[in-house]
């Protein structure tokens, strides 16, 4: 799933990228995952005589001469990047949160100019939820359930029933566009479901709406069998003693 949320954010940019060779675009990428940055329209590039991968406009990565075709891979990304001669396009490879930061392509000649621009960044797979129940009842033959679903260092309360669930408390839930991870809590068939994610991965974790509410009835029928024995005066616990006992002797 977080492979498929990868390439349809690389397949948005490469679209939008086709408007605009100079648009900065957004790319959220997995912890340890590689990335193709593209030039989009390199092969409209007539007459230059240099292209320079940077990362953050102060580190070069790479640098391409058009005359000598020669590609120097500067020391401190050897190894960590590949460049494709053939279309200008960077693959960066193992990315890190450190690597998270505005990289772009730009050429010189007989015109200077930015021909790529990409702000990248890099997300950690999210943790699994946990999903737990505070309370239940049944109204009307309603089950109703208040749940708290967790997940690293945020938590959102709701309560739910056959339907749908209502945030009633906890923390503010991350915005889509936010690296903040997004806690979300609803119903989907039979089951309420805690989901925990970002732009690259997610978890969830689920409770079955039935099961909650049929141990609630089980521990409800069991609690009064249990007020009805202990509650039932010391006279006729005797009474219904000796009757037993009389019937044992006689058989």
């Amino acid at each position: 799933m977080a492979t498929l949320l990868h390439y349809i954010v690389v397949l948005s940019a490469l679209v939008q990228g086709s408007e605009s060779s100079t648009e900065t675009l957004k790319l959220f990428v997995l912890k340890g995952q590689n990335v193709r940055l593209d030039v989009q329209g390199y092969a409209k590039l007539n007459n230059i005589e240099d292209l320079k991968w940077t990362f953050n406009k102060s580190h070069a990565l790479v640098k391409y001469s058009n005359e000598s075709s020669t590609v120097k891979v500067y020391t401190k990304y050897q190894g960590r990047i590949e460049f494709r001669e053939g279309n200008f396009s960077l693959i960066l490879k193992n990315l890190q949160e450190g690597d998270s930061g505005l990289y772009d392509a730009g050429v010189s000649g007989d015109e200077n100019k930015d021909v790529a621009k990409y702000q990248i960044s890099v997300q950690e797979r999210v943790e699994p939820p946990v999903l737990t129940v505070d309370s239940n009842s049944n109204i009307n033959a309603t089950c109703n359930v208040t749940v708290t679903c967790r997940g690293q260092n945020t938590s959102v309360t709701s309560s739910c029933n056959s339907s749908t669930c209502s945030q009633v408390g906890g923390e503010s839930r991350g915005a889509e566009t936010s690296t903040v991870p997004l806690l979300s809590v609803y119903v989907a068939g039979d089951s309420i479901i805690c989901n925990h994610s970002n732009q690259v991965s997610w978890a969830s974790d689920t409770k079955e709406i039935k099961t909650i509410c049929l141990l609630k009835l089980e521990r409800e029928r069991e609690d009064r069998n249990y007020a009805v024995t202990v509650g039932m005066p010391g006279p006729v616990i005797h009474v219904i003693i000796i009757f037993v006992g009389c019937a044992l002797i006689g058989w």
